[in-house]
């Protein structure tokens, strides 16, 4: 199976809140995510002709945004992708049949501040804090708000997770308008015509060893 025809699988699954396809998250992207009002859950999807090379990468980054984590493999991948996971992390495997629970995803109790905030625009972050009288984060650089964000205990946790959760459910008409504008442009396009290549010229080598044939 494809990770198209994975996600056919997994998008009727998931209920209330809005879904999200390749949220970018840290360094990587975030396969789906499926955003409530209560928590976010990220799914990273893994077909047949995928690898698992990304995994330790793609596990820390989610690991410090998303209150569950769930890896969708086919049957190939089970065995070797279990032991790169710790035990809080889901696992469905899917068929044709459609998807099985290995496992459920655990409550991720690693969420970090500064990591949740990248999330967002610069200027949302700051929206947040100078709502909570932060008043001197105006002019901070977004390296500097993240540095802040890293070592305060004045934010709680709960209340940035939810003004992101909020942030990003508002988005997503945006985000699929943008994308139904940009499918549109790449329909308008003309098709690319293969570009012509002249044939090569046989080599003096090549032209006296066939006339040698020949004789």
């Amino acid at each position: 199976m494809n990770d198209p025809e994975i996600r056919a699988l997994l998008y009727p699954l998931l209920q209330q809140g809005v879904y999200v396809d390749e949220l970018p998250t840290g360094t990587t992207r975030a396969d789906v995510v499926h955003i409530t009002p209560a928590f976010m859950h990220g799914y990273e999807v893994k077909g047949d002709g995928d690898t698992l090379q990304r995994v330790a990468n793609q596990l820390r980054c989610y690991a410090e945004v998303y209150d569950f984590v769930t890896f969708i493999v086919t049957e190939k991948h089970v065995a070797k992708l279990l032991p790169l996971l710790p035990a809080w992390v889901g696992v469905l495997v899917a068929s044709s049949e459609g998807l099985r629970e290995h496992r459920p995803a655990g409550y991720n109790a690693t969420v970090a501040r500064a990591a949740l905030a990248s999330l967002l625009l610069l200027e949302e972050v700051k929206q947040f804090l100078l709502a909570r009288g932060f008043a001197g984060v105006s002019t901070l650089r977004r390296r500097e708000v993240l540095h802040f964000l890293r070592h305060t205990r004045l934010v709680p946790l709960s209340h940035l997770a939810q003004f992101v959760r909020d942030q990003l459910s508002l988005r997503l008409p945006q985000r699929l308008l943008h994308r139904a504008e940009r499918k549109a442009e790449r329909a308008l396009r003309p098709a690319r015509l293969k570009p012509h290549r002249p044939k090569k010229r046989k080599t003096a080598k090549k032209k006296a060893a066939r006339v040698s044939k020949q004789a």
